[in-house]
């Protein structure tokens, strides 16, 4: 069984890079065709792309993956894209953080292996929404699951952006059921829930966790279609807002929706906790927080 999950491990390793380089290549092509509107005039943006790296608690190499970043775009004010793949031994809060949630032998066996993709946008334009993509694997000696989901963050919020975006999420959630894409909808509400605030952070998307149904390639195939889904869930948004004109309100408006999205990632935010308390680049985790935002 050993032998499986390794060649499973390296597919979706392999998957999740992938996905990242179409990604970069596709937002680096919205930049460089951003011809008319609002900074139109300025050059345009590229990532800046850094291999990330973490240490074990002996000092042994314990994985690592690449952390790219686009600042101050024509399109992208920032934009960051991560892939990672991590391993060791989990600590004893994340231990008995994975036992509270049913895994296996994980106070037996601490041994893990993740990998993923995160992706967050923060845009120039106040009228084109940010964004959030994740999709990893997990595993344990004694569990495997996937995760991971996106969902549409606007300040500015335009009804038919929203219905586009949730309808490509259930055109590639439908192939595999039709309870699927209600499902997730529902967990992402929830998930992506302030509460503090009492309100949402943006109009949700699609969120899954600890998605173990037995069959691995279908579960696999199913992470795939998640991640194959946001190009166009999200470009056709920022083409149509992207050249739309904007003031001092609009900008404002933005800012302190950015604050929203600030307070979620980092008390609430389970991607976040657990690159944090697993040692990984912190700069990579926290990569995802708005390089401006306000508070009223």
């Amino acid at each position: 069984m050993s032998d499986v999950f390794d060649e499973r491990k390296a597919r979706a390793s392999a998957w999740f890079r992938a996905l990242r380089d179409e990604i970069v290549a596709a937002f680096e092509g919205l930049e460089d065709s951003h011809s008319e509107g609002p900074l139109s005039d300025a050059a345009p943006g590229r990532f800046e792309v850094t291999p990330t790296t973490r240490t074990a608690d002996d000092g042994s190499d314990a994985g690592g993956g690449l952390m790219s970043v686009m600042r101050g775009g024509r399109v992208f004010e920032k934009v960051g894209v991560n892939v990672s793949t991590v391993y060791g031994t989990l600590g004893a809060a994340a231990q008995k953080s994975m036992a509270a949630r049913g895994v296996p032998g994980i106070e037996a066996d601490p041994r893990f292996w993740a990998s993923g993709i995160s992706l967050v946008a923060h845009m120039q334009n106040p009228h084109a929404p940010a964004v959030h993509m994740n999709t990893r694997m997990f595993w344990t000696p004694g569990a495997w699951w996937f995760g991971g989901g996106s969902d549409l963050n606007p300040c500015l919020e335009y009804d038919e952006d929203t219905a586009h975006f949730h309808a490509i999420q259930k055109a590639y959630l439908d192939p595999h059921g039709a309870a699927l894409y209600p499902e997730l909808k529902a967990w992402a509400d929830e998930y992506f829930y302030i509460p503090h605030r009492k309100r949402a952070r943006g109009v949700g998307g699609i969120f899954m966790d600890d998605r173990n149904t037995g069959d691995w390639e279908a579960d696999f195939a199913l992470t795939q279609d998640i991640g194959r889904a946001f190009l166009p869930a999200y470009l056709p948004l920022v083409e149509k807002r992207r050249t739309m004109g904007f003031g001092e309100a609009e900008k404002n408006a933005q800012l302190v929706h950015r604050g929203l999205y600030a307070e979620y990632n980092l008390v609430y935010d389970r991607g976040t906790k657990f690159g944090l308390a697993t040692g990984h680049d912190p700069d990579a985790v926290l990569m995802s927080l708005p390089p401006l935002a306000k508070w009223v």
